[in-house]
């Protein structure tokens, strides 16, 4: 999705809505503390994933059609280490979303679709995760995807750590659904994605937990963890997911301790959230012994998306008046 909101207006926003970020606390930190994406390229961050061969470092992309360029970003300092050209996928639609698969792939999701439902198939590429980081151009294979039940939006693409398998979750602002495809993917026809559960949620990103015991699932102004029965997803509880200016990623750090959250915009910040469960965080039914992660039930997702919601409006109507947004519709 392409973000509504000008670089000074995510400024504006993000400094009246956003806590500091804790500095990092060593050079063999993994990114628990945060970071701040300083590449100018990177101004619509909108997919994470946490590198397993090079500790500290995350993948990330830009929004929509910006090309076939991937990022990884050491997290101890904010800065590009390498930049990822892939091959043999001709030109990349809309890609929402990055996750690694058990294979030691990369999958990137072509799956976004603005006009919800105008493409009546979208792509997956996947590639191996290089070895070496540095500027480099790598093969790609293209998957074609469909959905059993019509075209959609949708900009999370979430690999099973254990299994595999690729599942992606719609987006709708009513809550929308979580799909599972084919057990393997193929190159020789189309791979078809069918529902298995509602997630009461606006999705714009979510991750598999390393241990592949938990789906976290995201949106603009609240998140939902699912416990992972044998692909059998049971909703968990609510996460605590910051406010950010146009809030589109989420993953897990490599410990599977902490929860990185990331939002579009130059500059963008990619800000820590307790896991449920976890040691300091929430308790495993998502409630906070400390307070500040609310009810976890559907009422207080409802009230962190009416908050939220009122704050983004009236920071639109600020930065930009009606008639530029009418212009942008």
């Amino acid at each position: 999705m392409r973000s509504y909101l000008s670089a000074a207006g995510v400024v504006l926003f993000a400094a009246l809505t956003i806590p500091l970020i804790p500095a990092s606390a060593s050079a063999e930190d993994i990114g628990a503390g945060g970071f701040t994406l300083k590449d100018p390229r990177i101004t619509e961050s909108s997919g994470l994933a946490a590198s397993r061969t090079h500790p500290g470092v995350y993948w990330t992309h830009n929004d929509s059609d910006d090309g076939a360029y991937l990022y990884a970003v050491d997290a101890r300092t904010g800065e590009t280490v390498a930049t990822v050209t892939m091959s043999g996928v001709g030109s990349p639609r809309d890609v929402e979303a990055i996750s690694l698969g058990p294979d030691g792939k990369l999958y990137v999701g072509d799956i976004g679709d603005n006009l919800d439902g105008s493409w009546d198939h979208v792509w997956i590429y996947t590639l191996p995760e290089p070895k070496e980081l540095r500027d480099q151009t790598v093969k790609a294979t293209q998957y074609d995807v469909r959905y059993a039940d019509g075209a959609r939006n949708a900009e999370a693409l979430m690999v099973h750590p254990k299994t595999g398998r690729v599942y992606i979750a719609d987006k709708k602002e009513d809550g929308g659904s979580l799909y599972e495809g084919p057990a393997q993917l193929s190159t020789t026809g189309t791979n078809v994605f069918r529902r298995i559960a509602a997630t009461d949620l606006w999705v714009t990103d979510g991750a598999f937990s390393p241990d592949g015991t938990h789906l976290a699932l995201r949106g603009y102004f609240g998140g939902v963890l699912f416990s992972w029965q044998d692909g059998k997803p049971k909703r968990q509880g609510r996460l605590s997911v910051p406010l950010q200016g146009q809030g589109e990623s989420v993953t897990y750090t490599p410990d599977g301790t902490t929860l990185l959250y990331g939002s579009e915009g130059e500059q963008s910040a990619v800000q820590p959230g307790k896991v449920p469960g976890a040691e300091g965080g929430a308790s495993a039914d998502g409630s906070d012994p400390k307070g500040d992660g609310a009810d976890s039930g559907a009422d207080g997702m409802t009230a962190d998306f009416k908050v939220g919601a009122l704050a983004l409006a009236v920071g639109l109507a600020v930065v930009f008046g009606l008639k530029r947004l009418l212009r942008r519709g």
